[in-house]
């Protein structure tokens, strides 16, 4: 049996590691918060983009677009969105094995990180980490998703690469968080379901198809990105409060188990003592 110093210093250890968990889980629920109601306010907007964008190509007949049809590359830009930070459970990890899992070859794949801990990740695994913006994750705006799109359409439309995926972390609401790994370029029409009621007359086009898909597929990428980060941002802070609250509560756990430890060990001591001392008096007085 453990001394009643090393339980009591094992005892103390993690009683200061669960205040550090405890304060981490109350720093993450107040981000959540904000997050959250961010990333619920931009979530219809970015759900109501990709509904019209593939509401327009289903009926827009056979566009022959740059946008519409993968590029003669077989490069592959991926987006990936994690987090700076660790202590959030599995969050990071679960979108690098969706990476990895893919079927993107890695030697086809262009990394472009939001976010350290992905790219440590995908770095380690030989992953070719074309750019880093690690810093966007911090507090997103549209102004960086723009710039991460602008980036990837240029290499797109220059045949640098043939297709654009974005892997992000849906949020659900505080305790569902879903990875995600979806393809932005080239575009692909949802076909429209059986015994629909919509019109299928064909979409027309002012001035052109060209000129009016050259301005509306860009703003709907940016759109899809930016809300990918305030949505990973909200996840994120989900699963770090999660993993706080069972770091907590395991550490509760474990000091309770310990206290019991420690409170048998010095009983233990004391009969010991007492025994000790009983059997000292029996020999003088014998």
């Amino acid at each position: 049996m453990a001394s009643m110093r090393d339980i009591k210093r094992r005892r103390d250890s993690i009683q200061s590691t669960g205040q550090i968990t405890k304060a981490m889980k109350l720093v993450s629920t107040v981000k959540l918060q904000k997050a959250k109601g961010k990333a619920e306010s931009t979530k219809p907007y970015s759900d109501l983009m990709y509904e019209t964008v593939s509401n327009i190509l289903a009926k827009s007949g056979n566009i022959n677009h740059k946008f519409l049809k993968a590029g003669d590359s077989n490069k592959k830009a991926v987006i990936v969105i994690t987090a700076n930070r660790g202590l959030a459970g599995g969050y990071n990890n679960n979108i690098a094995k969706l990476i990895t899992n893919s079927d993107i070859p890695k030697e086809d794949a262009y990394i472009y990180a939001i976010g350290r801990k992905g790219r440590e990740v995908l770095e380690r695994k030989g992953y070719e980490i074309k750019a880093d913006y690690s810093d966007v994750i911090n507090e997103p705006m549209y102004t960086d998703a723009k710039e991460i799109c602008n980036e990837v359409l240029e290499l797109f439309t220059n045949g640098e690469i043939g297709e654009i995926y974005l892997s992000y972390t849906s949020f659900k609401n505080t305790v569902v968080h879903e990875p995600k790994l979806i393809k932005l370029l080239p575009v692909e029409p949802e076909q429209q379901k059986e015994g629909g009621t919509e019109s299928t007359a064909l979409m027309n086009y002012e001035p052109d198809e060209d000129e009016a898909l050259n301005m509306i597929i860009p703003k709907y990428i940016c759109s899809l990105i930016y809300g990918a980060l305030v949505e990973s941002v909200a996840s994120e802070n989900g699963a770090r409060m999660q993993a706080m609250d069972s770091a907590t509560s395991n550490a509760e756990e474990m000091i309770s188990d310990l206290s019991l430890k420690f409170n048998r060990a010095r009983q233990a001591s004391i009969t010991q003592e007492l025994t000790e001392i009983i059997s000292g008096a029996n020999a003088i007085e014998g």
